[in-house]
């Protein structure tokens, strides 16, 4: 079987269309239509369910566009699916909840950018909104939302509990596994209906692009989401595809030294507790104990961990102590990042912080929150 790198690198040459060893970005908004009058199609032929839109012969970028299936060809790759690709994560979530229509959404903690959709369309449409522990109120066609890892602790939930629990109620299951994108975990091994990242994270890797993923196992379902997305208005636009297949080519390096790092730190933090009297908590799926933990996290741990301090002004004033953590919120750039949660989640703890893992020298990581912490 092919390896990560190797698809992030070759999977998409068949489309080449250029002799450009790097795909050029298309800035056109409209291609041209074959000047052979038999080959142009009439608008019926684009409404059967075997017409692709983002993968057919380009004819308007909000359709699909050369490099957007390039990406989408990658990723499909990779994720062990049918992806169709978005202009951010939140568009991908979006896309998910209209393809499946749910009445009633079960939620866990997670993002809150996911809740906040969910509360338009309860204000909107009344569409109900329950805790992952009242999946009793789920019916036919309903929906769980799962987030594993979890934002911002970054804690592992059983996907195969809540598949099992779907199943017997009917209901479908959508994961976001943004916090741990293969080669770290794949849901589908657990039978779930469609995953989603934002892939502004770490397929983007650079923090300087916007971008989301939807996939399934469905064609026929891919289709749907494809044609679903012309008119939700939500492609990933051209310079974003140039730089997510820029971001693609170096995937597996940087989500595997993110992983191995982050999984240093914290075990560094843990056994030496004792020296920082203001760390409180630490958080990470390292350190949970439960077996389906390494049961879905096959290839390692998220590059996110969280801390908790012991009280609110220390928590808010360490980033500034830092020297290698920038102060910033997202996550899965090659740079280091620490966010007191509180500034962009209203429902965090004010003494939580949030700490992504770079590519930075490990140790220089450790030698940086050692001096910080004892301050």
């Amino acid at each position: 079987m092919t390896g990560i790198s190797t698809n992030a690198i070759h999977a998409d040459q068949v489309l080449n269309r250029v002799t450009d060893v790097v795909p050029p970005i298309n800035v056109t908004t409209t291609f041209r239509y074959p000047s052979n009058p038999n080959d142009i199609r009439p608008a019926t032929d684009y409404q059967s369910d075997s017409y692709d839109p983002s993968s057919d012969t380009p004819i308007y970028s909000r359709l699909g566009h050369p490099n957007s299936t390039r990406v989408e060809k990658i990723l499909s790759k990779l994720l062990d699916g049918e992806v169709i690709a978005y202009n951010s994560g939140l568009s991908a979530f979006f896309a998910a909840i209209m393809y499946f229509n749910p009445k009633t959404v079960a939620i866990g903690d997670g993002y809150h950018g996911c809740h906040g959709i969910l509360n338009l369309l309860s204000r909107n449409y009344n569409v109900k909104i329950v805790n992952l522990d009242q999946l009793d109120q789920l019916k036919e066609g309903d929906l769980i939302h799962v987030e594993t890892p979890e934002n911002p602790y970054s804690i592992v939930h059983d996907i195969e509990y809540y598949v099992n629990k779907a199943k017997s109620i009917g209901a479908k299951v959508l994961v976001d596994a943004t916090f741990a994108p293969p080669p770290l975990s794949n849901p589908f091994d657990f039978g779930v209906d469609m995953i989603m990242h934002s892939a502004t994270k770490y397929f983007g890797g650079h923090s300087d692009l916007l971008a989301g993923c939807l996939i399934t196992k469905d064609p026929k379902v891919k289709i749907q989401l494809a044609t679903d997305r012309i008119f939700l208005g939500t492609n990933i636009a051209n310079l974003e595809s140039y730089l997510l297949l820029r971001s693609l080519r170096t995937y597996e390096l940087r989500i595997k030294q993110q992983s191995e790092s982050a999984t240093k730190i914290v075990k560094y933090l843990v056994e030496n507790k004792n020296n920082y009297p203001t760390l409180d908590k630490i958080h990470h799926s390292s350190l949970q104990t439960e077996s389906f933990v390494l049961k879905q996290m096959k290839g390692g741990h998220s590059p996110v961990f969280s801390i908790e301090l012991n009280e609110i002004e220390k928590a808010k004033s360490l980033p500034s102590k830092l020297k290698y953590f920038q102060h910033a919120t997202s996550l899965g750039g090659v740079e280091s990042l620490i966010e007191w949660r509180a500034v962009t989640d209203a429902n965090a703890r004010k003494t939580l912080l949030r700490v992504s893992v770079g590519i930075e020298n490990v140790e220089d990581l450790i030698s940086d929150l050692d001096q910080a912490l004892r301050q």
